[in-house]
């Protein structure tokens, strides 16, 4: 038997990422998330959703891959940050299936050469995600300041 007859070796890191994705988007914890824990759901689903993104970093991505995955997390935690029909969003969005989509096309597409301005969009990215998830803060900050002026 060569190397080539062989069965591909389990990967466990992959396959946490996939129970992950699995959990988040297909059992629909990311909306139950956000619908129990209003703001803070959509907080702990996006610290969950970093986990491929660190995988793929480990793994030597593109950082124009790291940037469409920190991307697609941002979109996930402003569309889930609006009351309700965040959850409806969470429903449809489905940003850990899309990152773990992204993470096994690396896989399996092997070392790609990244670009000098590779590093200015993933920061860009981050910078987006950081701020889609400060957001809700600040507008609750905003309207708890605005309710204790009006009285």
């Amino acid at each position: 038997m060569t190397d080539e007859d062989a069965p591909a070796a389990r990967d466990p890191a992959l396959d946490a990422a996939t129970t992950l994705a699995r959990w988040m988007d297909e059992r629909y914890l990311d909306p139950i998330l956000g619908l129990v824990l209003p703001g803070a759901g959509d907080l702990v689903s996006s610290a969950l959703g970093i986990y491929p993104v660190v995988l793929a970093w480990r793994r030597g991505a593109p950082k124009a891959l790291l940037a469409r995955m920190l991307l697609n997390l941002a979109v996930d935690a402003l569309g889930g940050s609006v009351p309700i029909l965040g959850d409806v969003w969470d429903f449809f969005f489905r940003a850990h299936a899309r990152n773990l989509a992204l993470l096994r096309a690396r896989a399996h597409s092997g070392a790609v050469t990244s670009k000098p301005t590779d590093a200015l969009v993933v920061g860009a990215a981050a910078v987006a995600l950081v701020g889609a998830l400060a957001a809700p803060i600040v507008v609750v900050v905003e309207l708890v300041r605005w309710l204790a002026g009006a009285r």
